[in-house]
């Protein structure tokens, strides 16, 4: 079995299919991350057909339902080859005006199994609430995740409510749909990760583990 066909049944919103598949793949030997990358490349699908109109929010809905389940499945064996200290703390959301946040929890959830402690603000967050969970949490790191072109200029208003609000010491990492290194210049956040591992290999560095 391949992963194509995990790709195929959350794409065609085959609920139940999809968590026996992405089961049987694991019982088959396939790494839990494979099974998570399946899972990102399907979302990115749906996020697309969204963008142009082909799909609507009952179906993004239905498929942040699936990924959950399948999450639910690959966490335990995650878990059990990560370090369970916990190596810092880190703020992620989806930036005001996005709603999107099958990418951001696949990120939540890798550095959750990699020995992070992730407060998850949810979707459509405005700046002030990641100033204010980011100082009342003492956390060094914020991720910002957006998937549509609105996203751009509230990512930028975040990083400059962080360092308004005297937390230029914090790290801000952002990812999502149509970010990418160019999108980080504008924003003037630290980083940019293409994936929830980048966004991992990120976290460590800042943290120094």
């Amino acid at each position: 079995m391949k992963t194509e066909e995990l790709i195929n049944a959350i794409t065609e919103m085959r609920e139940e299919d999809s968590l026996a598949i992405a089961q049987q793949l694991l019982d088959e030997g396939a790494s839990p991350l494979e099974v998570l990358e399946a899972c990102r490349v399907a979302m990115e699908v749906i996020g697309k057909r969204f963008e142009t109109g082909d799909c609507f929010i009952p179906e993004l809905i239905l498929a942040g339902e699936m990924l959950s389940q399948i999450s639910a499945v690959i966490k335990p064996r995650l878990q059990q080859e990560a370090q369970q200290a916990k190596h810092g703390k880190v703020i992620i959301g989806t930036v005001e005006g996005d709603i999107h946040d099958i990418a951001k929890d696949i990120v939540a959830f890798m550095l959750d199994v990699n020995g992070f402690e992730v407060t998850d603000l949810g979707v459509d967050v405005p700046p002030a609430k990641f100033v204010e969970a980011a100082q009342q949490s003492g956390a060094k790191v914020v991720g910002l995740s957006g998937f549509l072109t609105l996203a751009y200029d509230p990512m930028k208003a975040t990083v400059e409510a962080l360092k308004a609000a005297g937390l230029g010491d914090v790290r801000v990492m952002i990812g999502g749909g149509q970010i990418d290194n160019q999108i980080r210049d504008y924003t003037g956040a630290d980083a940019y990760g293409k994936d929830a591992m980048a966004a991992v290999a990120l976290a460590k560095q800042w943290y120094g583990v």
